[in-house]
């Protein structure tokens, strides 16, 4: 039996936690975001288990979000919760 001391090490414990760790190189897909449909209300920001979008730009009034790769795991909540659909999940070419 492997004791709990020893699973906790490489764990990540609370959400947004992996921002101490690059955790987005194993995944499968990645978020794509289209700046042309998205209307920066934030929620692909505030759904993101681990923080990945960030507000990179504005254009005039409105808010751009850019995804940081090194924290994204493709996992598709944030293209799930958008409103207008202007995040896509891509196949991550390695």
């Amino acid at each position: 039996m492997v004791k709990r001391d020893r699973l906790t090490v490489g764990l990540v414990g609370k959400p947004g936690g992996t921002l101490n760790y690059h955790t987005g190189g194993w995944r499968t897909f990645r978020a794509v975001i289209d700046h042309e449909k998205c209307i920066g209300c934030k929620r692909c920001a505030d759904s993101c288990p681990d923080g990945a979008p960030y507000e990179c730009a504005h254009d005039g009034k409105k808010k751009k979000f850019c995804v940081d790769y090194d924290y994204c795991k493709g996992c598709g909540v944030c293209a799930f919760e958008c409103p207008v659909d202007a995040i896509n999940m891509e196949k991550e070419e390695k």
